[in-house]
């Protein structure tokens, strides 16, 4: 494989944020003097966060409109990414070195641009990518391929030059099916690591060891 562009998704993948979405949907019900139920970290997780908010209202019968579900989950979680979020170890010299060999980048995000872009700029990682796509900008979550559409529209490259990285198994199943190459990044979240083995093509237990990497990507066929 020649590779020519990379979609990123964030959260679990470039940066480890996804232990305060394990409990944001409750924190939030919480506080508006909900009960949540069992299991509802796994409910919200494929969904994007106005597709979170709509489940929200519809299921708890909250008195609020989806734009203010939002702002208030991410009032929520706002602090986390501005203030505390970190890549995970070796992101920075990973995307070092694929920018060294000319590989245009972008990420594709269920988050709301205004933590990515924080926790992004906090860490001086902006610069690396050309643009950020959010799902609820988009209008579409991480079970329909139109974001990782979207991205490769704007990267300008051949989808066959494309790699995908995901670290949760629905959205690396929805890019595989949309027939884009995929990089399947271990996160310990995951419940599905065998399943992501399987749908990947190349699978990143970190993000250490950058040439070893782009030596393997070119055996993939």
């Amino acid at each position: 494989m020649k590779l020519s562009g990379a979609v990123f998704d964030f959260d679990g993948t470039l940066f480890d944020t996804m232990s305060v979405w394990d409990t944001a949907g409750e924190d939030y019900l919480k506080q508006c003097g909900k009960v949540p139920r069992e299991n509802l970290c796994e409910v919200l997780k494929p969904k994007s966060l106005s597709g979170a908010a709509e489940y929200l209202k519809k299921n708890y019968d909250l008195p609020l409109s989806v734009n203010e579900i939002v702002d208030g989950v991410n009032k929520t979680v706002g602090d986390f990414y501005l203030c505390e979020a970190q890549p995970k170890n070796g992101v920075r010299e990973f995307l070092t070195a694929l920018r060294e060999i000319n590989v245009r980048m972008c990420i594709t995000t269920a988050a709301e641009r205004k933590l990515t872009e924080g926790a992004l700029k906090r860490c001086g990682l902006f610069g690396f990518f050309d643009k950020i796509f959010t799902c609820g900008e988009v209008g579409h979550d991480k079970n329909d391929p139109y974001i990782y559409c979207e991205a490769l529209s704007f990267l300008g490259t051949k989808k066959d030059e494309t790699l995908v990285f995901e670290d949760a198994y629905h959205a690396a199943k929805t890019a595989k099916g949309a027939g884009f190459y995929v990089a399947a990044v271990y996160d310990s979240r995951e419940k599905a690591p065998e399943k992501m083995k399987a749908v990947s093509d190349i699978y990143l237990n970190n993000f250490l060891f950058p040439s070893n990497f782009i030596n393997d990507i070119k055996k993939i066929k």
